[in-house]
């Protein structure tokens, strides 16, 4: 390394660098630095005064160690000292080292401050810059307090300097954007609009920056701004590359300053006077111009500056809207670039075009691309343009091109990405319904649409086709025809046998004098599909078959018969049940004016907006649809758009398919949950067929025999027939239970599902005793032989053959002997069409299952915290948010816990607080919880304590999981 002499730099810093870059290790390093700290520390607590070179060395060296990342916490009031040296390089690191280093809830910030006006005052533009810079980096409340006041003078003096011009305006941008309420403007607004004159381009340059974002506030007080930023626009873009030398980037003359004066004026209507109206509108069409022309050079910087200019300036003639030729130019400018070898352009073009399209002059012309925008589509390699291209074809689609629009995209759809398919669905069922012709084409385009692409059609789109077919009467015939013929394919999506059921349901009559589409026929078509089909759509098809009895008589013994099998009526799903029985018992009873009455066709949907378009509103990412287009889409597709939501009429009668078409939502008076698509078993989790007051009262603890601690318990007899049940007894292990960790805060659910089976859960706990009802569900209708389900503790057989459809139970009566955190393997064995399956679960019980919740005053709670203050005691866990940091979540999170959440008992009150106590046969164990959330830095800090130490360890892995 070359000799540094004392004049031109810091040796000593420069050799301290030497020696860290030297370090062979890590621990070489911070031993380096360690002595280099308390060499740095002594220097500053000497008796002997240290020179500005020696501090300014020093501050450098604490400076560097910082960058490296190691805490510094002295130094800072040497670094404000440096601030008073009347030299540049001094004070340049003072005001560096306070940038970085110092909070802006610092004690020294008066001092700072002190020091920032002494120079601010000092009129040395040296100086002055370097305090403004110091402003705006730290651009604190408290800095904005002291100085926006003084900046804006410093901003619009005559004897202040361009380059000190430049920093305070960028240092007011600081504190406004920080501080808005601070910086007001007011006396200074029109001097410094007048900063756009200004002869020095780098302070025109800094002030349109601060002049745009206080435009965008307050755009009354600064309009004078326009006629100004037009002027200068004009004198830039009439100028040749060499007037503006000093400011022209590869043959362009100030492209950063004329995209700023563009953006400025989308912030104002077009102007009012003539003349600038029509200067601005002459500069716009020079820049389209220049467009045209060749290019100066063959580099890639000068393409990007001419074009960065060009596509600020379509911008702004989009946002006029009221220019046709200008607007008819820009759309023949993008139309050039969307078959640029350029990726970029090629994407920016198909976005401002998006924009085009929504204009009445301009529509026209963008529609013209029609052909190039579908090859797009087709053959674009990057997703995102190919994104934009499906959003432009939505954008210029109408009556007269819907048609090939629509099979352009759902040609598309099966071979789209799957991140942008379920919006696709959602534009192509809008422009189905917006721009239909004839609802024959309405109906083909929607089931062709659920046929190649179902697993990304919402609700809404079906519910809607449901909707429209009832509001018309023309379609209802062509519509069972489709439907029928379309359910007729050896597989098809669950969503098409949702919209055949509800319309054959409702419209079957319309073909069934067709010999081919009989009402048997109709009915054994719909039927093959039941057990393949989730529970909804197995609602759904029981009200079908309920409604076929009223239409066609001749159905009634068959479906009657279908209604009173096993399968049905002691269907483990309560939902499925209640309608099996109730129907069946409907058809039974009823007489054919009754059946009529209550069965009778759903009467028209109400006129509203189209749920589809409602949800396609709600998707705030690129190529949603504005609310002008949904509003514009609601006025021309009035004529077809059917109705939107109702309420459930009668307990047959289907409510309306924007809440829930059959009211699968929406549980019998006795039963609870409601059950959710894909899901078998959901409603065994209702509260249904469990006494409220009783769950537990007939449990008794096991008796210890002699060779076991198992043992059958009195729980047995009132088990249900053929549901063998059995005791746990849960001891203390140290395995981490991975599975269990989704129902630590829950107690029913779905615990395991695949293709073949699926196994329910639902399980309450008192005191150390608890109860757990697994499900064991066959989703196929083939049988389950040999079904076979081993613990590894004593247990008892399950049934061995599970039917098509059907369900077993079983019962586990379960007792904590102490606290534990593993709990028991379950192995599931069965054959399935002569293929022997295998399957081991552990079973989720968690030791907070035997909380019992504890109510306690703030006085109490903070009295037993202290006394739990043994090391061993406390377990804490500091990690970052897995979910949203919502509230609500977070409290029924812990109230699912187990233990009672205390209100009012934190002095902070973002944190809570909980109290309980694990209930074992052989203790118990009392414990105590604090959850601290940081919004901020998305953290949670989880504090647990119990008076046992395994105990708050285990807790504590199990809820850190949780949030």
């Amino acid at each position: 390394m070359p000799a540094v002499s004392k004049g031109d730099g810091m040796r000593g810093l420069a050799v301290f660098i030497s020696d860290i870059r030297n370090c062979k290790s890590k621990e070489a390093e911070i031993k380096r630095i360690n002595k280099e700290l308390a060499n740095i520390r002594s220097k500053f607590k000497g008796d002997k005064a240290l020179d500005g070179y020696s501090k300014k060395k020093y501050v450098c060296k604490l400076l560097f160690i910082f960058l490296l990342g190691h805490d510094i916490d002295f130094g800072h009031m040497e670094a404000v000292n440096l601030l008073s040296s009347n030299k540049y390089t001094e004070k340049q690191i003072g005001y560096l080292f306070i940038s970085v280093l110092v909070n802006s809830n610092s004690e020294l910030i008066r001092l700072i401050n002190n020091a920032i006006k002494n120079d601010l005052s000092s009129r040395n533009p040296t100086f002055m810059c370097l305090a403004l810079h110091c402003i705006a980096n730290v651009g604190s409340r408290e800095m904005a307090e002291a100085f926006a006041g003084e900046i804006p003078r410093i901003l619009v003096a005559g004897d202040t300097m361009d380059s000190v011009k430049q920093s305070a305006a960028l240092c007011l941008l600081r504190l406004y954007k920080t501080s808005p309420d601070l910086v007001l403007m007011g006396e200074w607004t029109s001097r410094v609009v007048h900063l756009l004159n200004d002869q020095h381009m780098g302070v025109v340059t800094a002030a349109i920056s601060l002049i745009t974002c206080l435009s965008q506030k307050n755009p009354d007080e600064f309009k004078t701004c326009v006629s100004l930023a037009v002027s200068r626009l004009s004198r830039i873009v009439s100028s040749a590359s060499t007037d503006l030398q000093d400011y022209t980037y590869y043959f362009v003359p100030a492209p950063w300053l004329s995209c700023k004066l563009l953006r400025l004026l989308q912030c104002y209507p077009p102007p009012e006077d003539g003349a600038v109206k029509g200067r601005l509108v002459e500069c716009l069409e020079t820049i389209l111009n220049k467009a045209q022309e060749p290019p100066k050079s063959k580099k890639v910087q000068h393409s990007n500056a001419k074009n960065a200019i060009l596509f600020e300036a379509i911008s702004l003639i989009i946002h006029y809207d009221s220019e046709p030729n200008l607007l008819v130019r820009a759309c023949n400018q993008l139309g050039q670039f969307l078959q640029h070898r350029e990726t970029n352009l090629r994407y920016l073009a198909l976005e401002s075009m998006c924009t085009l399209a929504s204009s009445e002059f301009s529509h026209e012309a963008v529609k013209t691309h029609i052909e190039t925008v579908i090859n797009a589509l087709k053959t674009e390699r990057d997703v995102s343009v190919r994104q934009r291209a499906a959003d432009l074809l939505y954008a210029m689609c109408d009556r007269s091109n819907a048609k090939q629009i629509v099979a352009e995209m759902l040609s598309y759809l099966e071979t789209a990405d799957y991140s942008i398919r379920e919006e696709m669905v959602l534009k192509v069922a809008i422009l189905a319904e917006k721009y239909a012709v004839d609802y024959s084409w309405y109906v083909d385009t929607i089931l062709n649409l659920i046929r190649i692409a179902g697993d990304y059609v919402s609700e809404e789109v079906w519910y809607r086709v449901i909707q429209i077919v009832i509001n018309r009467d023309d379609v209802q015939g062509y519509a069972a025809k489709t439907v029928f013929e379309a359910l007729q394919a050896p597989a098809c999506h669950e969503n098409m046998v949702k919209v055949g059921g509800y319309i054959l349901g409702e419209f079957g009559n319309l073909i069934a004098g067709d010999p081919r589409s009989s009402p048997l026929v109709q009915f054994n078509l719909l039927h093959s599909k039941f057990h393949l089909c989730s529970v909804p759509t197995r609602a759904l098809l029981l009200s079908a078959y309920i409604k076929f009895i009223n239409l066609f008589p001749e159905t009634k013994s068959t479906i009657q018969e279908v209604l009173r099998s096993d399968s049905q009526i002691r269907n483990s799903d309560v939902e499925l049940q209640q309608r099996a029985v109730e129907y069946l018992k409907l058809s039974s009873i009823a007489s054919t004016d009754v059946l009529a009455t209550v069965l009778e066709e759903m009467p028209p949907f109400p006129e509203r907006e189209s749920s589809i378009l409602a949800k396609l509103k709600k998707k705030k990412g690129p190529g949603a649809v504005s609310v002008n287009e949904l509003e514009e889409g609601k006025r021309e597709g009035g004529e077809l758009n059917g109705g939107g939501e109702r309420g459930d009429n009668s307990a047959i009668s289907t409510p309306s398919p924007s809440a829930d078409l059959l009211g699968l939502r929406t549980g019998p008076p006795v039963t609870a949950a409601a059950p959710s698509a894909g899901s078998l078993l959901v409603d065994v989790f209702s509260e249904a067929g469990v006494n409220d007051d009783g769950f537990l009262r007939d449990l008794e603890p096991p008796t210890e025999s002699s060779d076991s601690l198992l043992a059958e318990g009195p729980g047995d007899s009132d088990a249900t027939p053929g549901c063998p049940c059995m005791f746990v007894c849960l001891t203390h292990t140290h395995t981490l239970l991975s599975l269990a960790l989704r129902f630590v805060c829950k107690n029913n659910g779905v615990l395991f599902e695949n293709q073949l089976l699926q196994i329910g859960i639902k399980s309450e706990y008192r005191q150390n005793l608890g109860r757990m009802y697994l499900f064991y569900g066959n989703k196929t209708s083939v049988q389950f032989i040999t079904f076979t389900t081993t613990l590894n503790v004593q247990s008892k057989p399950v049934e061995p053959l599970i039917e098509g459809g059907a369900q077993v139970q079983q019962v586990i009566n379960i007792e904590c002997l102490t606290d534990f955190s593993d709990a028991p393997l379950l192995n599931i064995k069965f054959r399935y069409g002569g293929a022997l399956q295998n399957l081991t679960l552990k079973l989720p019980v968690t030791i907070n299952k035997f909380f019992q919740p504890t109510e306690m005053a703030s006085h109490d709670f903070f009295q037993r915290w202290k006394q739990l203050s043994l090391p061993q005691q406390e377990a804490q866990k500091i990690f970052k948010a897995n979910h949203a940091m919502d509230t609500e979540v977070l409290k029924a999170k812990l109230l699912g816990l187990g233990m009672a959440l205390l209100e009012n008992v934190d002095p902070n009150p973002e944190n809570f607080v909980c109290a309980g106590v694990i209930q074992t046969k052989a203790q118990q164990v009392g414990s105590l919880l604090r959850l601290e959330p940081n919004a901020q830095a998305q953290m949670y800090r989880l504090t647990v304590r119990s008076s046992k130490d395994t105990v708050s360890k285990r807790l504590c892995e199990l809820l850190a999981e949780q949030f």
